[in-house]
């Protein structure tokens, strides 16, 4: 059950989208809410303070002289629409007169001009003190807090209620937005969805969004490399059965004539036949498997590097058999220089050294030299392979890493694959592969340069 819950399907894209809106406008509603609250309190309180300064003003032009004697002690409401809003008029520490909702105690013991918080009777009041026109006399007008709350909280209603209607409509909105604006997603899934396994035609872009096009436009380059890849697997494959089956029918051949063979010779020729044709099937599954391996790889620049003259002393030494075997030399331009490394690991180094030795002496005559120049200048490195055979044409030459591509005449068997794997290894660590004719040994010259 745990399992269940831990691999539970991510939340999609429209949800978190509109998750997230949400919870990020009802956080801007609640600041809003909170900084109206904290002004609208500051306004309606200075306002309701002024109306107090006011009140007191007016009291103070009043005469006391002009009050009636009967009702000095008790005046009506100052306004009927607010009858807590009251006043005192004391002389020293008598009440000269007072509204009718007004406590007999003092609303503050304050004396200097100004507002005073007070509490009366288990009420808390806001009140204002004034001096009266007569020496000793004290003008108090006082509100009730809970009253200027109230007042406060009705003008805080009037403001939020109206965006609190609006928060669902608001929450409509986003939400029908979002899904508009993710609709061409789901689109381009569904299309997707409905793709034939085989198909690798383009999706449309007309019509896509711009925040789209970028994966419509990488989704129609993967299937471009996707079809391009499966192209050059089938022709690869096509022509990788038509390569095994020469060697094959030869090795066929070759054994059916030693069954045959009356003469000792004859049967020791052709099982000699044989086992040259099972070696050349041998080499070719070798490249075969080499570039396969070759394509499978990512292209990774940073796989390391390898001491290139080290490696090209061993390769050089393990080619020397077959060298010796044709009484071709196999030899290295000394000095090499110290220190330069190829940035190739080293099995790979060792691949596309034997490929470069072993073209240079299978189109090489017997008893010809094959040279191998390590050298470094102006930053560059390059290793060289010169051989003495009949060279190549420039338009042979631009052919050179086709996919068994030969050169017809040469009376060399091969299949082509050696240029291949040189191009792809260069290819994928960026190295640099030129040809050109060898100027002392009159055959093809093959630099790689780094």
């Amino acid at each position: 059950m745990s399992n269940a819950r831990q691999q539970r399907a991510p939340r999609s894209l429209q949800t978190r989208l509109l998750c997230t809106v949400l919870v990020l406008v009802v956080l801007a509603w609640g600041a809003a809410a909170a900084l109206a609250w904290h002004e609208t309190d500051d306004e309606v309180s200075d306002l309701l303070d002024a109306h107090l300064a006011q009140t007191a003003a007016l009291l103070r032009l009043q005469p006391l002289d002009e009050l009636d004697e009967e009702r000095l002690n008790e005046a009506p409401d100052l306004d009927k629409h607010q009858p807590r809003v009251v006043f005192q008029l004391w002389h020293e520490e008598q009440l000269l007169a007072r509204s009718a909702s007004a406590p007999h105690e003092p609303l503050t013991q304050r004396r200097k001009r100004g507002f005073a918080d007070s509490s009366v009777d288990g009420k808390a009041w806001r009140v204002f003190v004034t001096p009266g026109r007569e020496s000793d006399v004290r003008i108090l007008v006082g509100e009730l807090q809970s009253v200027r709350e109230e007042i406060i909280l009705a003008s805080l209603t009037s403001i939020l209620k109206p965006l609190a209607w609006a928060l669902p409509l608001l929450a409509l909105g986003i939400w029908w937005a979002v899904r508009a604006s993710v609709r061409p997603l789901g689109q381009l899934g569904r299309a997707v969805a409905a793709r034939q396994p085989q198909s690798l035609a383009p999706l449309p872009s007309e019509g896509v969004p711009p925040e789209v096009l970028p994966l419509v436009t990488a989704l129609n380059d993967l299937f471009e490399r996707t079809a391009r890849l499966l192209a050059t697997e089938q022709q690869f494959t096509a022509d990788a059965a038509h390569e095994l089956r020469t060697p094959i029918a030869g090795i066929r051949m070759q054994a059916q004539v030693a069954q045959g063979a009356t003469d000792k010779q004859e049967r020791l020729r052709a099982l000699e036949a044989t086992v040259q044709g099972c070696d050349r099937a041998t080499r070719l599954v070798e490249q075969l498997l080499q570039l396969a391996r070759l394509d499978a790889e990512p292209a990774d620049r940073n796989a390391g590097s390898t001491a290139l003259p080290e490696v090209a002393r061993q390769v050089v030494a393990e080619c020397r058999t077959t060298a010796e075997r044709r009484q071709q030399r196999l030899v290295i331009v000394e000095p090499l220089p110290t220190g330069i490394r190829i940035p190739l690991p080293e099995p790979l180094a060792r691949v596309l050294l034997r490929n470069l030795l072993d073209n240079a002496m299978r189109y090489s005559p017997d008893g010809a030299e094959v040279r191998l120049r390590i050298s470094h200048a102006d930053g560059v490195a390059q290793l060289s392979v010169e051989d003495s055979g009949p060279g190549l044409t420039p338009q042979q030459q631009a052919r050179l890493g086709e996919r068994f591509f030969r050169v017809l005449g040469t009376g060399q068997s091969g299949s082509g694959l050696g240029w291949s794997i040189v191009h792809r290894i260069a290819r994928i660590h960026g190295l640099r592969v030129a040809t050109d004719t060898s100027t002392e040994l009159g055959g093809l010259r093959v630099r790689i340069c780094w």
